[in-house]
């Protein structure tokens, strides 16, 4: 079992927090206070759970530019109050900043018993294989 240091622990519950008043944010129509709520949670609880440190290496590095300034640009569009353009930017940042990871979340879904089953669906299956390849999602 892997132990988390009490920061760890924290972030872990900010960054659940975070991602639930997103999505709730979202089904709510975009409400723009949820969504700002959800954005300061998920930022702050990402910081706690990998460190202050390396949370400012990863998204300032050289080849992350891009991403991080949709991503953060996304974060501020709608904390500015203009929560759809603003969950747009930051869905196309997130992809951007996470696309290596995506192969590796692929890999280990595929062996889960019954999502493993789910992704080799045909129509499915096409498209988890273009994301579970692709390094190049631009």
């Amino acid at each position: 079992m892997i132990s988390l240091t009490d920061s760890q622990k924290i972030g872990m519950g900010l960054t659940g927090f975070g991602v639930f008043f997103l999505f709730f944010g979202m089904v709510l129509f975009f409400d723009k206070a949820l969504l700002a709520i959800g954005n300061i949670l998920f930022v702050a609880g990402l910081s706690f759970v990998i460190g202050l440190e390396r949370t400012f290496r990863f998204f300032f590095q050289k080849h992350k530019v891009k991403a991080t300034s949709f991503f953060l640009g996304g974060v501020l569009v709608v904390l500015i109050g203009w929560p759809i353009i603003g969950v747009v930017l930051e869905i196309y940042g997130f992809f951007l900043l996470f696309r290596g990871f995506f192969p590796v979340a692929v890999g280990f879904i595929r062996r889960v018993p019954m999502l493993g089953s789910l992704l080799s669906l045909p129509g499915i299956s096409r498209l988890v294989d273009k994301i579970g390849e692709s390094n190049n999602m631009v």
